[in-house]
C-alpha cells in the first residue's frame, strides 16, 4: 500500500528527532549565518536524515531546509518545507525546548505536517483534515483550549511591522497582563501546543508563507479548529502579515484589540 504524505512527514520528523536526541549535549560545530544566530553540526545532520526520508518517499518534490535551501523549481506544486532544529538556541544551550518541524505545502494549502518534540517523545501531526499527538505508536486527537491562559510571545526577528507594532510591547501592556500569563519559548513548537490545548494562544510578527519554522504548527493549528490569521485578523499571507494562533475566538479577539493598539488611529 503507498505510503501517505502524513506517513512520510512522521516518519522524516522521527528521523530527525532521532538525530537530534542522539547528539544533544556533545560538542557541536557551529555555523555563523549572522552575528547573533547560527546553525550547528546537528542541525545540518538532522536536516540530512529529514530529507533523506522525504527524497526516498517523494522522489520529485520539491524541498526547502532551513540550513540547505531549496531543491526543486521555485514554482513547484509540492513543497516540503523542512526546519531540522527549531529552537537551536536553546538546544546549544543544552536547554531541551526544541522542534522537528516538516510541513507539506500543496498549492497553497498545507496538507500533511508533523513537528516532533525529540525530548517528550511526541510527534505531533496532521493530513490537512485532522491533527493528533503520537506517543509510544497511539494518536490522540489534538483539542484546542485557552483554559491555561498561557500565550507564547515570539520575540526572536524579523519585525516588519516595526516601529508600529512590537510583539514585545504586549509585555508590558496592563491588559494583557489582566488577561493572560507570557510565555517566550523560543521554538515554534509552541504552536502544537496552541493544537494541543496546552497554550491559549502564540503571537509573532514576520511573514509566514513557506517559511520553515511556522509551517508545521500553522497546519496544526488549522487542522485542530484553533482561529488562526494575520495580526490584524487579516487572512494569513496578506496585508501587514504576521500570525496570531488562538485557541477560540474569545481569545483570538482579545489579543487582535491588545495588537491594533499598537497602531496609530485611522483618520
Amino acid at each position: 500500500m503507498p505510503i501517505t504524505d502524513e506517513e512520510v512527514a512522521l516518519a522524516a520528523a522521527g528521523a530527525g528527532a532521532a538525530v537530534v536526541r542522539a547528539m544533544y549535549g556533545a560538542p557541536l560545530e557551529r555555523f555563523a549565518k549572522t552575528a547573533t544566530d547560527f546553525a550547528t553540526s546537528a542541525d545540518i545532520d538532522a536536516e540530512n536524515a529529514v530529507i533523506g526520508v522525504i527524497r526516498a518517499a517523494r522522489p520529485d518534490d520539491a524541498v526547502t531546509g532551513e540550513e540547505s535551501g531549496r531543491a526543486g523549481s521555485a514554482g513547484a506544486e509540492r513543497m516540503w518545507l523542512v526546519d531540522p532544529l527549531c529552537g537551536t538556541l536553546n538546544y546549544a544551550a543544552r536547554t531541551t525546548q526544541v522542534a522537528v518541524n516538516v510541513a507539506l505545502r500543496v498549492g497553497r494549502d498545507l496538507t500533511a505536517a508533523a513537528s516532533a518534540d525529540p525530548f517528550a517523545d511526541e510527534v505531533f501531526w496532521t493530513d490537512g483534515d485532522r491533527a493528533h499527538v503520537r506517543r509510544d505508536g497511539v494518536d490522540e486527537r489534538l483539542v484546542p483550549s485557552s483554559e491555561s491562559r498561557l500565550v507564547d510571545l515570539n520575540l526572536d526577528p524579523p519585525f516588519p511591522n516595526e516601529p508600529d507594532f512590537q510583539v514585545a510591547r504586549l509585555l508590558t501592556d496592563p491588559g494583557f497582563a489582566e488577561r493572560f500569563h507570557t510565555r517566550v519559548l523560543s521554538t515554534s513548537l509552541a504552536l502544537a501546543w496552541v493544537a494541543a490545548g496546552r497554550r491559549a494562544a502564540y503571537v509573532t510578527d514576520g511573514h509566514p508563507w513557506d517559511n520553515v519554522h511556522f509551517a508545521a504548527g500553522i497546519a496544526l493549528c488549522q487542522a485542530a479548529g484553533c482561529v488562526v490569521t494575520g495580526i490584524h485578523g487579516q487572512p494569513l499571507h496578506t496585508g501587514a502579515g504576521g500570525l496570531v494562533a488562538a485557541a477560540d475566538q474569545e481569545t483570538h479577539a482579545a489579543l487582535l484589540e491588545l495588537i491594533g493598539a499598537q497602531f496609530p488611529a485611522t483618520p
